[in-house]
């Protein structure tokens, strides 16, 4: 009994050790840029927006990097059963508002930095999109949660945390790239390649959300056939 139970365990951490492992290079990648920012570095065509106007970057570099980390341990019930009340209050008081900066904070270098070379108007609409998505999936959950909808709140936050982690999923989407060299810096491949990082983590948000509402159902389907 105790060895199964071990095995139960160490397998809820699959699914949060692989999101923080998606996670892990746009956040090196974040923790680098804010090294160069406060390190003095060159300033080049890539980077003078980023120098011209460091706030906003930095606040979606932390922002980003505690909710997609933070966001990874929700996903392990084991811990909610050891710590009760630690999922409310992390989420309350780090998840919810580090969900939220970046998803404003996206929205603001989105609207006003510069576009880099390879982004056109088809990705600025999208990262308007699924900017503003993220913002409202989160506002969404949190309405739920307080109206006691756990349920909703848990679906919404899903879908929200999705979003955010795209920046992971679209490392993996981008690898065209490095087969095809010619197709950097063209605008519509990037924004493809952008796009369906987004919807990847949209579509694997939708069918965890599918399979809880299954398993829920099940019991009841069960309790009507044996009455």
């Amino acid at each position: 009994m105790n060895t199964n139970r071990k095995n139960i365990n160490k397998k809820e951490w699959l699914v949060p050790a692989g999101l923080i492992l998606l996670s892990l290079i746009p956040v090196v990648a974040g923790a680098a840029r804010i090294t160069q920012l406060g390190g003095g570095a060159e300033v080049t065509a890539d980077n003078a927006r980023f120098f011209a106007s460091p706030l906003p970057v930095v606040l979606h570099i932390i922002s980003v990097t505690l909710y997609c980390i933070t966001g990874a341990f929700q996903f392990a019930p084991g811990l909610r059963r050891w710590k009760r009340g630690w999922h409310q209050t992390l989420g309350r008081w780090l998840l919810v508002p580090s969900g939220l900066v970046a998803a404003l904070s996206g929205l603001w270098m989105t609207q006003f930095y510069p576009w880099p070379k390879g982004d056109g108007e088809m990705l600025y609409a999208l990262r308007l999109l699924f900017g503003s998505v993220m913002l409202l999936c989160i506002i969404l959950g949190v309405t739920a949660v307080r109206r006691r909808d756990y349920l909703g709140h848990g679906e919404w936050m899903i879908r929200g945390y999705a979003i955010g982690l795209g920046a992971g999923t679209q490392v993996l989407t981008h690898i065209p790239m490095l087969i095809f060299p010619d197709m950097v810096g063209q605008e519509m491949p990037r924004a493809i390649m952008m796009g369906a990082g987004w919807i990847i983590n949209i579509i694997v948000a939708e069918w965890i959300i599918r399979n809880r509402r299954t398993r829920r159902s099940q019991p009841r389907r069960a309790s009507s056939v044996s009455i």
